[in-house]
């Protein structure tokens, strides 16, 4: 159920952005996707920020492009806002470092809002309150295996895409699932009411229950009420043309039966 809590959030993320405070920094930057999944590889290269608050930390990074690009549309001139910079060709500055805390403090901030709100539309108690102001730490690389939230942007006007991080420790991880707990109980609802394979899938079977060669004359001679002398064998079991099991022939209150059913070699 974690794809309704990525929804959630790119909407939350999208109006954000729409924001006149929001459009200063980050122009024509629109949010093209949000998705959670575990971490494979700890991220070496990128920068990370930490926000604390009472229910846990959550961790911050973003593309350095990305970074450059809003400096861009917060600082540069007009002429110079839809051409992207190469990373590798400016210094990092203490502008830039500010304005990464700045925008973690923007981005971080709806997202404790989104596990605030799924909270108490479920009835659960929370820990996080919106208003107050988060607490930056030194920042720490996600480990292995550890929860993170991966923001896709783009800005197609300068023709740049690239991606935003936010990296949720347990408490922070474990107040997402208990947000979502109506969907989950849902999906499970859902599951159950499954038939299983066996009931939903339903053929025809044709059972051969006596086989007996006659003589033509013999046949002709036939009269309502005699009797063929038959023995009860084993039998074939058909579906359609194909012959997929034997069966025993068996007698019950008058009625033929097949039972002991076994496989076609």
């Amino acid at each position: 159920m974690l794809h309704v809590f990525g929804a959630q959030l790119r909407d939350d993320l999208t109006s954000g952005l729409r924001l006149p405070m929001s459009r200063r920094y980050w122009g024509n930057f629109q949010i093209d996707d949000v998705s959670l999944s575990r971490v494979d590889n700890e991220d070496n290269q990128n920068r990370w920020l930490a926000f604390a608050s009472p229910a846990g930390q959550a961790g911050f990074s973003l593309d350095r492009k990305i970074l450059l690009q809003v400096l861009n549309y917060r600082y540069g001139s007009a002429g110079a806002k839809s051409v992207p910079v190469d990373p590798a060709l400016v210094r990092v500055t203490a502008t830039e470092e500010r304005l990464s805390v700045v925008l973690g403090q923007q981005l971080i901030a709806s997202l404790f809002s989104r596990i605030h709100k799924n909270l108490l539309a479920v009835g659960k108690s929370s820990s996080i309150d919106p208003e107050a102001a988060l607490v930056l730490q030194p920042g720490v690389r996600p480990a292995r295996s550890s929860w993170i939230v991966s923001v896709s942007v783009s800005d197609v006007e300068a023709g740049l895409s690239g991606q935003i991080w936010f990296s949720l420790d347990k408490p922070l991880m474990a107040d997402v699932l208990r947000g979502l707990l109506p969907e989950r109980a849902q999906a499970k609802k859902a599951l159950r009411s499954v038939r299983p394979l066996a009931s939903r899938l339903q053929v025809t079977l044709e059972g051969r229950l006596v086989s007996k060669q006659v003589q033509l004359g013999a046949l002709f001679d036939l009269r309502v009420g005699d009797v063929i002398p038959v023995s009860l064998s084993r039998t074939d079991v058909m579906l359609d043309d194909s012959r997929l099991f034997t069966a025993a022939v068996s007698e019950h209150k008058g009625k033929l039966c097949l039972t002991s059913f076994e496989d076609v070699e």
